[in-house]
């Protein structure tokens, strides 16, 4: 008699399955190997290409470390048979990767040697019946390529060419939306599917709430390290962040940053005990109490708002600094073209809006600056994770924005005539 047995479940036990889907040119490859150097923490990538070799373009130029690049195992497949995928699986597991792509899976849907290949000629056999006895062929071969895929040992991303979905009703055609290159239903297969336009993800389907409805603009190792806290194998958030808060060298600047961080991951109001009394709190109520405590001396400002809310979703008060260029590079031109993107997504966008960005990246920075390019990195990255918390409400973005940079503009006017 078979005896069944309930082992205690780990989640550290599980790996990553993501599918990134989008038309060609819309940054599928580069999202997957930058997820994946965030999933294999140092370990080894494999890219299995169908693409012709595009996925090269990513790798690094031997004697040009400035041009950087991406380290991976490459491997071009001119044929798409289900069944050499299933060996790809293989050698991936014998050489130990830590996260395989496949770039695209779509191709062993419908490319030369595909599965409509496969079931095409086994249905045009005497006697098979045409396509639907041919899938009595393909069936098997292709569960057979799900198991390998979903069993692999490590990390797995896929990504799928999209097409236009359309209805037609009478004479009227309408699109209604994108399809992916594969079987219907593919995607459930897998714990997260981003749908890629320009760089930009916006997640489908997840199995980790913490990126249900996320729009992510040029997804990395952040990405990949949400998913590693979901399944366990992370660093603890919150814990990561309140040991830079009270850390030596806090800036205001960083405490900017950590709420940023804090509030894209909906972690402001984790329940936390304050490292000195002792009493409960929250961590945006920490963020924000230790960078008032380092905020910058005040400085003049023009413009007085509304009053500032003290909400515990409320960044750390800005004041501009003394007008010193930090010891620090530049902000750089991706910086640049992300911080225009998301200037847009709250409502500041337009040509005419050049003072009032100005005004609001002076205060979240907290340094009075004339123009963009005198940005610094880390300044950059601050503005970004600001501008990305608030990108994010959709409807509410524009007026969210513009009450948190009136709170900010009120406090320093306050804190002037109080030095007065």
């Amino acid at each position: 008699m078979t005896t069944f047995t309930f082992a205690p479940a780990n989640r550290e036990q599980a790996r990553a399955r993501i599918g990134l889907q989008g038309p060609a040119g819309s940054g599928k490859t580069k999202t997957a190997l930058r997820i994946a150097e965030g999933l294999a923490q140092g370990g080894q990538i494999g890219l299995a290409d169908t693409e012709r070799g595009s996925a090269l373009k990513y790798a690094p130029v031997p004697g040009r470390p400035e041009l950087g690049g991406h380290t991976f195992g490459h491997l071009p497949m001119d044929k798409h048979d289900p069944r050499d995928l299933i060996k790809v699986v293989r050698a991936a597991e014998e050489a130990g990767l830590a996260v395989l792509i496949v770039d695209s899976w779509s191709h062993f849907w419908n490319g030369r040697g595909g599965l409509l290949e496969i079931v095409e000629e086994a249905g045009a056999s005497k006697g098979a019946g045409g396509t639907f006895g041919g899938w009595r062929t393909g069936n098997p071969i292709e569960q057979e390529m799900l198991d390998a895929l979903l069993n692999f040992r490590g990390h797995l991303i896929v990504t799928m060419r999209t097409k236009g979905d359309y209805v037609i009703e009478g004479k009227k055609v309408t699109k209604v939306g994108v399809r992916a290159v594969q079987r219907e239903g593919a995607e459930y297969e897998l714990d997260v599917v981003m749908d890629m336009v320009e760089g930009t993800a916006t997640v489908t389907k997840t199995r980790y709430e913490p990126l249900n409805g996320q729009v992510i603009h040029h997804p990395g190792e952040d990405v990949a390290e949400l998913i590693l806290e979901q399944l366990g194998q992370g660093v603890d958030p919150v814990q990561a962040i309140l040991d830079e808060l009270t850390g030596e060298g806090l800036t205001y600047g960083l405490a900017l940053e950590l709420h940023g961080r804090a509030k894209a991951r909906n972690l402001l109001s984790s329940g936390q005990m304050h490292p000195v009394s002792g009493e409960p709190t929250t961590l945006g109520e920490l963020i924000r109490e230790y960078g008032q405590a380092v905020k910058p001396a005040p400085t003049a400002v023009t413009n007085t708002p509304p009053p500032a809310s003290t909400a515990p979703d409320t960044p750390p008060t800005a004041e501009p600094a003394p007008a010193e260029q930090p010891a620090q590079g530049r902000a750089t031109p991706p910086q640049m073209r992300m911080m225009h993107a998301l200037f847009t997504r709250v409502g500041l966008g337009a040509k005419e809006d050049r003072e009032q960005r100005l005004r609001a990246s002076s205060l979240i920075i907290g340094r009075q600056i004339g123009s963009a390019n005198e940005l610094t990195a880390a300044e950059a990255a601050t503005l970004l994770d600001t501008l990305g918390a608030f990108g994010e409400r959709g409807e509410t973005a524009a007026a969210d924005f513009a009450a948190m940079v009136q709170g900010l503009e009120n406090t320093a006017s306050a804190d002037r005539q109080t030095a007065a």
